[in-house]
């Protein structure tokens, strides 16, 4: 009995080493006499890069030939914007007026006049205005020519009686020689004067087909602005027609504000400094309110460049005693401007640091001269609120449409944001 379950506890041992996989020395030996080769033993290898450079120093590595990707792209974009810069910059233009003109088509149209009619007579009566400004400046400017050469001469032989008369210890002999080496330094540069004539040649012809271009972009853009900005979302990728619907009357919305809200501003700096001027009893005071105005579009340089301006004529037709009046003029308006005209008037519309439109000015400036001056505010302003609003909402499409898109109600108007012009 006894040894029957000696012999029944064996068998059952044998059983479960049969079952168990084979270890140990023998269990080797037996697989490498199986095998030719030995059985490789798998070595664990760490990442080099994640143990060797640091976690930091990854991250900036994979941002920054991302950001040179982006840099090289803006820079090719640039290339082709500089070579067709007129095209573009009259483009930008356009935009621009249509964003002045638009409410006006629509409210004609909330009236009962018909599309083409609402935008032939608002353009028609926008351009118009626009020439007769123009005239208005060329005639006062030319009417006043004799009385204002007159006028300088007096006030250049009053300033140099102020240079001699001032504390400065100026001589008349040192003012002669310097006039004299102006005069010289002028005569020496015929040559590049006459270059110069060439190439404002070139630049009027430029700016006639510059002028040309805007006028009918604008007149498409004020008759069937809808309709180009839902074959505009075509071009986008299907799954950014979402966002870009809802982003664009947004973009809009702001650039109309910054426009009707720099228009008025332009407006009153031109009505203050120009009326002060008038009763100080500087000549081309008119002129100069309507170079003020004009000069506004361009933030920052445009006022400080058309006071400057004032200033010096009225240095050199009424003396210094004026010049300081309307120098006084000029900065009382310009701080009424900065602390209340500004935030009153443009508010929240338009949300752009100081620092970042001084800086776009100066990109602007640099890249597109005087125009590229005048677009970079409100380029940088649509920029803004395109992507506040596509990080805020992502893909959302049910953000309700802003009103005032060019050519309609909004620029939400049809069924199919994507629909074919």
């Amino acid at each position: 009995m006894r040894f029957r379950k000696w012999f029944e506890r064996l068998r059952t041992k044998e059983k479960e080493s049969r079952e168990r996989p084979e270890a140990g020395p023998a269990a080797d030996l037996r697989a490498t006499a199986q095998s030719p080769y030995p059985a490789p033993r798998a070595r664990v290898r760490p990442e080099p890069a994640a143990t060797v450079i640091p976690w930091g120093l990854r991250v900036a590595a994979e941002a920054g030939w991302r950001l040179l990707i982006i840099a090289a792209g803006l820079w090719v974009l640039g290339q082709v914007i500089s070579a067709v810069h007129v095209i573009a910059l009259a483009l930008v233009a356009a935009i621009l007026i249509t964003a002045l003109l638009q409410p006006t088509v629509a409210r004609l149209n909330r009236h009962g006049v018909p599309q083409g009619f609402a935008t032939a007579l608002t353009a028609l009566c926008g351009f118009v205005l626009l020439a007769l400004v123009g005239w208005f400046v060329v005639w006062q400017v030319m009417d006043n020519f004799d009385d204002l050469s007159g006028r300088l001469e007096d006030g250049v032989d009053n300033l140099k009686r102020w240079l001699v008369d001032s504390p400065f210890h100026i001589t008349e002999k040192q003012i002669d020689s310097a006039t004299d080496r102006i005069g010289k330094s002028i005569s020496s540069r015929t040559g590049q004067l006459t270059d110069a004539g060439i190439q404002g040649f070139t630049l009027v012809l430029e700016l006639l087909a510059g002028v040309l271009l805007t006028l009918f972009s604008t007149l498409f853009l004020l008759y069937d602005g809808a309709r180009i900005w839902a074959w505009s979302l075509r071009l986008a990728p299907a799954a950014t027609r979402p966002a870009l619907h809802g982003a664009g009357p947004l973009a809009w919305h702001t650039l109309t504000a910054y426009v009707h809200g720099t228009a008025a501003i332009a407006f009153i700096d031109a009505a203050c400094i120009g009326l002060g001027i008038y009763i100080l009893g500087v000549p081309l005071a008119l002129p100069l309110a309507v170079i003020i105005f004009a000069a506004a579009f361009v933030p920052l340089v445009g006022a400080v460049v058309s006071g400057a301006l004032a200033v010096v004529v009225a240095l050199v037709a009424e003396g210094v005693f004026k010049a300081l009046l309307v120098l006084l003029i000029v900065l009382a308006v310009q701080q009424l401007e900065g602390h209340i005209l500004q935030p009153f008037i443009l508010g929240h519309a338009v949300r752009v640091h100081p620092l970042a439109v001084i800086l776009s000015v100066a990109a602007g400036g640099f890249v597109a001269g005087i125009g590229g001056a005048v677009v970079a505010v409100p380029l940088v302003a649509v920029a803004n609120t395109v992507i506040t609003y596509l990080a805020r909402h992502g893909d959302r499409s049910d953000t309700p449409a802003a009103p005032g898109s060019p050519g309609g109600s909004s620029l939400s108007s049809g069924s199919d944001p994507a629909s074919p012009a």
